[in-house]
């Protein structure tokens, strides 16, 4: 829905919206936000708010100029669980200089540049994410916890699933915000849920994400339990996963992703998106999967993909797949990516890889059909599937490598990316895990 300054004011005044948060991106996926008034609007809508960049981590430095909130109107949204008198409402913002240009750090316009070089080659793009996530205990005190008391598995119900009440007011709370929720369930592990919603233009999918994360942990804190999007929480259990769905269609709206005339259904134009993708994946794992912990989920034996294969038959061991539906393929599926991945890089660099496949009509290599989980080392090897980087420190060094990606962030936002996630592995490098603990304090 598009609205019009004279609809924000008419919708203050007759929804008697009180505050009003401007909310964005920072560059490692955590909203943030700036509240004022209302007596503040016509300000807010005149793009005046500003803030110090150089207090939010990874922006700029003391001596950079202030970074202005400019409000994307179609994001207005009246927060349902705030109270009825005094309304709380936000907008989602765009980050800009004083002169007028967009800031570097505003990973939003990153994501909005691909998509208008991809609309200036004729490609619309949607994706639809399905996103994992952790409900867990609190402490007395009110702090996180990783403590649950439920056993539940895919798909049971209550009383088993002790956080159904708590995910069905997540789902009316998203619904009343304008999400269309396509389904909610437990998931694998005890404490795991999932909950999908419609897929949209990339952009609005990524702003919705940033939505839907916030309205999961605060509805969550109403009902006692701390929500996690944390990749891997738990040894031993599935981590969480946030698979991102892809679909391609040409200005008037005509799937370019299918091809019945074609053995498997899938086009030849979508054929390069996957080549892209997995030309690229070793770069994009630095963004789509960004904490040290994220690594202790891509590991074998709990479903998650480790090796870099594709299928055109659906199978749940390849890393992107396609798959028939009615006769027509609609959509890739990456499989890596988590939820604590900032969306709006994570889909401006995979939507970058695939039309760097498209441009220059990458070829993928043969789809893999078989259980790749259960292939001997040799067999993986005959087939040229290789690994997915194993770590923070490996994803990064792809990273740094691909020009590519440089040029989609670029050189300001890499930088700061590199050296920060470096820092985090060196502080994680540094630090001593209970694990090791308990295996050696008393042998050696």
């Amino acid at each position: 829905m598009h609205y019009t300054k004279q609809d924000i004011i008419h919708f203050v005044e007759e929804e008697d919206v009180e505050f009003i948060r401007l909310q964005f991106t920072d560059m490692f996926g955590n909203f943030k936000n700036m509240a004022v008034t209302t007596s503040q609007l016509e300000k807010v809508l005149g793009n005046e708010c500003v803030f110090n960049g150089s207090a939010i981590e990874g922006f700029m430095s003391m001596q950079e100029p202030d970074i202005y909130l400019y409000p994307d109107l179609d994001t207005f949204e009246i927060f349902p669980w705030r109270p009825q008198q005094g309304k709380v409402a936000r907008f989602i913002c765009d980050l800009y200089r004083a002169d007028g240009t967009p800031f570097w750090g505003d990973s939003r316009h990153i994501l909005r540049k691909v998509l208008q070089q991809a609309g200036e080659l004729g490609y619309r793009i949607k994706a639809g994410p399905e996103c994992e996530f952790f409900l867990f205990d609190l402490s007395q005190d009110g702090s996180a916890t990783t403590q649950t008391k439920e056993k539940g598995g895919f798909f049971d119900i209550g009383p088993v699933d002790s956080g159904e009440n708590a995910r069905r007011e997540m789902v009316m709370t998203l619904e009343e915000m304008g999400f269309e929720i396509e389904a909610s369930y437990h998931a694998n592990a005890p404490a795991q849920h999932e909950i999908d919603f419609r897929h949209a233009g990339a952009l609005a999918t990524a702003d919705n994400l940033m939505t839907f994360r916030m309205v999961v942990r605060t509805i969550a804190r109403r009902h006692g339990l701390h929500a996690t999007f944390m990749p891997k929480p738990k040894s031993g259990v599935e981590g969480s996963g946030m698979h991102l769905n892809f679909s391609l269609h040409d200005t008037g709206g005509i799937n370019l992703l299918s091809d019945p005339k074609e053995e498997d259904g899938i086009s030849e134009v979508g054929k390069y998106f996957v080549a892209g993708i997995l030309e690229h994946i070793g770069a994009i794992t630095a963004i789509t999967n960004p904490l040290v912990n994220s690594y202790k989920r891509l590991v074998p034996g709990y479903g998650a993909p480790v090796y870099i294969a594709w299928s055109a038959a659906a199978n749940r061991t390849a890393l992107v797949r396609t798959g028939l539906k009615n006769g027509r393929v609609n959509r890739i599926e990456l499989r890596c990516p988590d939820p604590c991945a900032n969306p709006y890089l994570a889909l401006a660099v995979c939507i970058a890889a695939g039309m760097d496949g498209i441009i220059s009509k990458l070829q993928p290599p043969k789809s893999v059909d078989g259980n790749i989980f259960e292939m001997a080392q040799s067999e993986r090897d005959g087939l040229g599937i290789k690994n997915l980087p194993k770590d923070l420190f490996s994803a990064l060094e792809a990273l740094e490598q691909d020009g590519l990606l440089r040029e989609v962030l670029g050189e300001e936002l890499m930088g700061n990316y590199l050296a920060q996630k470096r820092e985090e592995w060196k502080e994680y490098r540094m630090s001593v895990s209970a694990w090791e603990v308990a295996q050696y304090i008393d042998r050696f």
